[in-house]
C-alpha cells in the first residue's frame, strides 16, 4: 500500500465514456481516485484525439482519448463511469454506438456509475425502469418518466448501478465504485 492509495483495484480496467462538454471534475477526480487505488482507466469517446471538459462555468481542460467507442467491448472492462455535464450525456444519448455500449454494460451486471446528468444515457439505454437513482435535480422528471424512483441522496446504489448528484458527491461516489469492484473480486 502506498502513501497515496492502495492496490485494492489492481488488475481492474475501468471504462470512462465521455465526449466534449463533460464536467471536468466528474471525469478527472474519479479517474485519479481509481488509478490511485491501482485500477487502469481508459477514456473512451466518439472520436480519437482529445475531448474538452466543461469546468463549471466555462470550457476546461482537454483530456486524451484512449479508445474510440466503436473499438471497445464490454468484456474488456470491469466497470463503467459516466461523468455528467449537460452537453456530454446529451450528445452521447444521440449516438447509437454509445447507447448500445452503455445498455450492454448495465445488462452485464458489472458496476456502472453515473453522476450528475450522466443518467440521461441510462434512460436512453432503457435500463432505469424499476431502479432507484439520483442525479442532478433537473433529471428527476426524466428518470421518473422512464420508470425509475428518484431520490435526493449523495450516492445511491441499486443493483449494479451507482448514481450521484453533483461534484460535491464525488468522494462518496468514488468510494461506492471501489466498494462495488472489491465486492466483485470477492465473488469472482
Amino acid at each position: 500500500m502506498s502513501l497515496f492509495g492502495s492496490d485494492a483495484l489492481k488488475g481492474k480496467k475501468i471504462a470512462i465514456v465521455a465526449t466534449d462538454g463533460f464536467e471536468q471534475s466528474e471525469l478527472e477526480k474519479p479517474k485519479k481516485y481509481l488509478e490511485g487505488e491501482g485500477a487502469e482507466t481508459h477514456v473512451i469517446s466518439l472520436k480519437s484525439g482529445s475531448i474538452k471538459g466543461w469546468d463549471e462555468k466555462d470550457w476546461g481542460d482537454k483530456v486524451d482519448v484512449d479508445k474510440v467507442i466503436s473499438d471497445v467491448k464490454v468484456a474488456d472492462y470491469d466497470a463503467l463511469v459516466l461523468p455528467g455535464g449537460q452537453m456530454n450525456p446529451d450528445v452521447l444519448r444521440t449516438k447509437p454506438e454509445a447507447v448500445s455500449f452503455i445498455g450492454e454494460f448495465v445488462r452485464s451486471g458489472k458496476p456502472v456509475a453515473a453522476i450528475c446528468h450522466g443518467p440521461w444515457t441510462l434512460i436512453e439505454a432503457g435500463v432505469v425502469q424499476g431502479k432507484t437513482l439520483t442525479s442532478w435535480p433537473s433529471l428527476q422528471t426524466d428518470l421518473k418518466n422512464a420508470g425509475a424512483t428518484w431520490v435526493d441522496e449523495t450516492v445511491v446504489v441499486d443493483g449494479n448501478i451507482i448514481t450521484s448528484r453533483n461534484p460535491q458527491d464525488i468522494p462518496n461516489f468514488n468510494e461506492k465504485i471501489k466498494e462495488a469492484l472489491v465486492k466483485d473480486s470477492v465473488h469472482a
